[in-house]
């Protein structure tokens, strides 16, 4: 690592104290940017030209106490970045294919990407929840028992999940994607170490974030071995035999829950990452952002600073100049 990105890196991890929920994710072509109060996307269209947009957006667990619970408000920010990124790909999809977006083609898109997610999502927990709990219990015989088939199930999920990542990252499409995503970290660092949000400054930092969703997706894989092990262990005290259909009425169910109790720990790790063995404990997740992260070209890295800055819109002055440690999820 060039000397200047050591000096900056270091001088990001020490001093960053402030925090605020500002965070991210590639899209198509661009990148989103969510701060307080509102997002915004940045896109290159065909043309070259950078198109933003922004939304105004306050989350529930800003509006309403009860959501600001530990695990729940884990809960809510999920559910709240699933729909946002959602929405978010769509409209990049619109601005880089230049596609007609007439009332007509906007409600027939709206279907046609509803049913896309629905598949999409099927195809997931099918792959990634179902087919370990099936391979673990109906093939490896190993249902009766509640922590080891837990770590085995958990074990085939995290490698079928490597796969899938190592497969998808050798297209091109794809790997432009996680370009994005590397200049969308670079960005947040550049931000968070209170720099100038200029290619010179975003340059030195690295793609990998600790707050990244990769991260958040591992810690999730992890935290429903033990999760799991401890309801199969409760469950079959009032069942007795456990099988696919018992697993399924009760795993589905507790994703949420589990999503929540993965959001504390990154943001435990995030805010401990000074202390030894939360660095060793979250080091998967970082070492994953290998695959999903790219080095972004500088045309990619101008339209994350955008996405930022217009984001912020008439407040980046405000905040800009300071040092922070970001809360969201990127």
């Amino acid at each position: 690592m060039p000397r200047r990105s050591f000096r900056v890196l270091l001088q990001y991890f020490l001093t960053a104290q402030q925090s605020i929920l500002v965070g991210g994710q590639a899209i198509i072509e661009g990148v989103m940017m969510r701060v307080p109060g509102a997002y915004a996307i940045a896109v290159r269209n065909p043309k070259g030209e950078i198109i933003t947009r922004r939304t105004e957006f306050t989350s529930l667990v800003e509006k309403y106490a009860i959501f600001k619970k530990p695990v729940l408000r884990g809960m809510i920010a999920l559910f709240e970045s699933m729909k946002m990124g959602v929405g978010t790909l769509n409209e990049s999809a619109e601005i880089a294919y230049e596609e007609d977006s007439s009332e007509d083609m906007s409600l027939k898109d709206k279907i046609l990407s509803f049913l896309g997610t629905l598949l999409a999502l099927s195809i997931g927990l099918g792959l990634f929840f179902v087919t370990p709990l099936f391979v673990t219990g109906n093939l490896l015989n190993l249902s009766e028992t509640a922590f080891t088939f837990n770590v085995v199930s958990g074990i085939i999920r995290i490698a079928l999940f490597l796969a899938y990542l190592w497969g998808i990252s050798l297209l091109d499409d794809v790997k432009r994607l996680f370009q994005y995503h590397g200049a969308e970290h670079k960005t947040v660092y550049t931000f968070e170490a209170g720099e100038n949000l200029d290619l010179e400054s975003a340059r030195p930092f690295q793609t990998q974030h600790p707050r990244c969703g990769t991260s958040f997706i591992f810690i999730v894989l992890i935290s429903s071995i033990i999760v799991f092990a401890i309801i199969d262990s409760v469950v079959k005290l009032f069942v007795g035999e456990m099988n696919l259909q018992v697993r399924l009425l009760t795993h589905l169910p507790l994703i949420p829950f589990v999503a929540g109790v993965s959001y504390e720990v990154l943001k435990l790790s995030s805010k401990y990452r000074h202390i030894a063995w939360v660095r060793a404990l979250a080091a998967p997740g970082i070492w994953l952002q290998n695959i999903t992260t790219r080095e972004p070209d500088d045309d990619q890295l101008t339209v994350a600073l955008e996405s930022l800055k217009h984001a912020f819109g008439d407040d980046l002055e405000k905040y800009q100049g300071q040092t922070y440690v970001a809360e969201a999820i990127d």
